[in-house]
């Protein structure tokens, strides 16, 4: 398939802007200017004012000469970078590559390989374009060609038509002038110097004639627009591998509109993800609604998988937190993490218990749902002695063990993540304690049994070891103490609870 290429020319980024918020400057010229050596210069001017005659880069002194009741408003440094991004992570809903124009910083670059089938064609997807962003306010010129480069010399220097068929950009760049190539200054006077006012009067000449003539940069732009030098589009929003898009023709605001929109969504992805055997780890819909926002939702599951029914279920769980206000335009569902999948053996009159059980594993995702993905942890067993580095975190539910759980030493169902100093009293030298204070409550111990030691990893760090003591108080409750270091020692002996037996 073509590579095509859309490039969106906000003509008066700042001013349009301006006017949206202050309407009532609508009647009224209007300029920005920055400081510059002293003085104030136009960055941007209003419709009003460039009927004037003022221009930017002209001093504002100047202009307020030729343009009475002008008023010049503070420009920021980054201010048009921060509302292309704005607009261009609008305009995801046209295409999942959007960049800045970094040129000229006044526009954007899409590209639109495979987009415009969902708007009916390439016209009808120009002027969704254009009529969505005029009704916000935006004036805007757009071009859809092969290149990027292409593609901004039309819509900036483009007379004829903004639709340059497959094949013919080339043509459409020869009767343009050179600074439709996007070119610094200084070679663009070179070329008005040498008489070289149209692209087709340049573009038949040998390489080596333009290189030493106009440098390394002006073969670079021009080879980017004719299309034989790659230009690499900076995406605002990185996408993912897998990823589905639901334009819709009409806005969906109910529940059951959004449940068949997220199904369908579901069914594609799911088919991508089963032929390549990957299964969804982490899923985002993204909601694009008529009034320009968006909303979005996740979803995570225990182990990869691709069960359209059970990925719906989890998104069913999430419908009440999308709010579609007017009506949603356009679905986007991303696959930022997915996994192998592991298609277990089908067996007939046994089931496997605990984590092996499928039906286990949609249980752990719907209750993750409903309380969230993070309070539920599973842990797998570390070659480690030291109690808090014997535990790992497991990545996924279905991640095996690289150890076997230490079974000769009881432990705690319950460690703490950090051991809490307590006050006891214990007959010196190593009997177990006769009573603990924990959280100002007294603990008389009526069993105990210890201690267990545990030497420090003096290869990691430094420090006391420590001597554990399982006590049950005349409660019945169950407790892991430990004393750090030895009685008499040169560093002071100190007790600590560490964790709580069932």
């Amino acid at each position: 398939m073509q590579r095509r290429f859309v490039s969106i020319w906000f003509r008066q980024l700042l001013a349009d802007w301006q006017l949206i918020r202050r309407p009532e400057l609508s009647g009224v010229p209007f300029v920005f200017a920055a400081p510059d050596h002293g003085r104030m210069i136009i960055t941007a001017v209003s419709e009003l004012a460039l009927g004037f005659g003022v221009e930017v880069g002209m001093r504002a002194a100047d202009a307020k000469a030729i343009c009475p009741g002008l008023e010049v408003l503070d420009d920021k440094p980054g201010r048009s970078r921060k509302l292309l991004k704005g607009l261009g992570e609008w305009c995801v809903r046209y295409s999942p590559i959007v960049a800045i124009d970094e040129f000229a910083m006044d526009g954007l670059l899409l590209e639109a390989t495979g987009c415009s089938h969902l708007w009916g064609g390439e016209s009808g997807y120009l002027k969704e374009i254009v009529s969505r962003l005029k009704s916000k306010g935006y004036t805007v010129r757009v071009a859809i060609a092969d290149t990027p480069g292409a593609a901004w010399a039309i819509s900036h220097y483009g007379k004829v038509t903004p639709l340059i068929p497959v094949g013919g950009h080339v043509d459409a760049l020869l009767n343009l002038v050179p600074d439709a190539l996007r070119l610094e200054e200084s070679v663009l006077a070179k070329l008005r110097k040498l008489g070289f006012y149209q692209i087709k009067s340049f573009i038949g000449m040998p390489r080596s004639v333009l290189r030493r003539r106009f440098g390394e940069d002006f073969l670079l732009r021009l080879g980017q627009a004719i299309g034989t030098e790659i230009e690499v589009l900076a995406a605002l929003q990185v996408p993912v591998p897998f990823s589905e898009r639901l334009a819709c023709l009409e806005p969906i605001k109910t529940r059951n509109g959004i449940e068949i929109a997220i199904n369908k969504l579901l069914e594609n992805l799911c088919k991508r993800m089963q032929a390549e055997g990957k299964g969804l780890r982490f899923g985002v819909l993204t909601c694009y609604r008529i009034d320009g926002k968006m909303v979005q939702v996740d979803i995570g599951t225990s182990g990869a998988s691709h069960n359209i029914s059970h990925l719906l279920k989890l998104f069913q769980l999430k419908i009440d937190q999308i709010r579609p206000a007017l009506g949603i335009e356009l679905f986007v569902l991303d696959a930022p993490k997915v996994d192998d999948v592991e298609v277990p053996q089908e067996e007939m009159w046994t089931s496997k218990p605990g984590l092996d059980d499928q039906s286990v594993i949609k249980l752990l995702d719907r209750v993750a749902g409903k309380v969230g993905f993070q309070v539920i942890h599973r842990y797998l067993p570390a070659k480690r002695y030291w109690p808090e580095r014997a535990i790992l975190k497991a990545v996924s539910v279905t991640e095996k063990p690289n150890a076997p759980w230490r079974v000769d030493k009881p432990r705690p169902t319950e460690l703490l993540k950090t051991p809490v100093a307590i006050e006891v009293m214990a007959i010196i030298p190593d009997h177990p304690p006769k009573f603990f204070i924990y959280k100002g409550v007294r603990h008389i111990v009526a069993k105990a049994d210890g201690p267990e030691r545990i030497e420090r990893e003096w290869w990691l760090d430094h420090g006391e070891h420590r001597d554990y003591y399982q006590v049950e108080d005349e409660q019945g409750g169950r407790y892991w103490l430990f004393r750090s270091g030895h009685y008499g020692g040169e560093n002071k002996y100190k007790w600590f609870i560490h964790g709580f037996f069932a």
